[in-house]
Parts: structure tokens; sequence; C-alpha cells
């Protein structure tokens, strides 16, 4: 059996990605969760790892940021919109999605290092990967201004160098 791996363009795939972001987190699911109702960025690439069932398993955005750490300006890659199909799930397709966006991130050698956000229980999957939690404010942009992000716990990952703690600012010029 052959996986195929596809990182696309993030607009041009949005109509693949869509089907599996509304079976993965239905509308009335996403309103009771902290992150709701936050604004979340859309990807500039996207991870699509399609199932030998037919249909797409897994996804990871991936976006590019200039972002402030400290006021330092760097480089940084975002992760998120991480979704697998209940059917497809304990099979290996996140870790082999993840794998392949933060390949994508370190094809960038300009990226510094990768940032995302998630909840408590899957804290343990990320750490296993190599990510480390960032003991730091982060703050982000949203339609009602600039906020401290606490919605859910970040992460970083180490391309070239990755803080641990401090103040990131998203609210900065894209790439």
């Amino acid at each position: 059996m052959s996986i195929e791996i596809d990182v696309l363009n993030g607009d041009a795939s949005w109509q693949l990605a869509e089907p599996l972001f509304g079976a993965v987190w239905p509308r009335h699911e996403v309103e009771k969760r902290p992150w709701g109702p936050i604004l979340w960025a859309h990807a500039d690439l996207r991870v699509l790892i399609e199932a030998p069932s037919g249909g797409l398993a897994c996804h990871v955005g991936i976006t590019f940021r200039t972002v402030n750490w400290n006021g330092r300006t760097f480089h940084a890659g975002g992760i998120g919109g991480v979704a697998t199909r209940a059917d497809c799930r304990r099979r290996g397709y996140a870790s082999l999605a993840l794998n392949a966006a933060i390949q994508t991130l370190r094809d960038q050698e300009a990226v510094e290092f990768a940032l995302l956000f998630c909840e408590p229980h899957h804290f343990a999957f990320y750490q296993a990967r190599g990510w480390h939690p960032f003991a730091g404010e982060i703050h982000a942009e949203q339609p009602g201004g600039r906020i401290r992000f606490e919605a859910m716990a970040p992460l970083v990952f180490d391309l070239r160098r990755a803080p641990r703690q401090g103040t990131i600012d998203l609210c900065g010029l894209p790439w």
C-alpha cells in the first residue's frame, strides 16, 4: 500500500479540505470550544493525505508569518487545522502529514521556528514529535483588534531556534 501526500496551495485546495473540516469539527461542536469564536488565518499551504478507501484522510495547514519575539523579528511557520477523518485515525496519517509540514517549513530556509496551538488532550501527541510548550504570551490580531491569545496552549518546534518563553506578537506583517 502506498500513501500519497500532497502539499498544495492553501486557497486553491480549500475545496478539498472543507468537507473534512465539517466532518471533524461540525459547527455545533466548534461553537462549544474555547477556540470557537477565533478567526483563524487561512493556510498558505495544505498537506493533504488521501485515504486508501478514497476521500481525504488527513489535513495539516501551513502559514508563513513574520513575527516579533521579545522585540526581535523572525520568520515563523504556523501549523493549524490538523484534522484526521474518524475512520482513518490511529493509522499514522497525522504524524505523516505533520512531518511533511515540518519538512516543507525546513525547505523554507528563512523559517526559524514553527508554532501551533492545541488543546490539552493533544499535548502528548505533539510533544512526542518534538514540540515544546511555549511559556509566555502570544498576541494575535482578531476582528476586534489585538488580543492576548489564550484560547489554546502554544507549542513551538525548533527549525533553527524556537523561543520557549517571552512574548510572541503575531500581529505583524505577512511574510
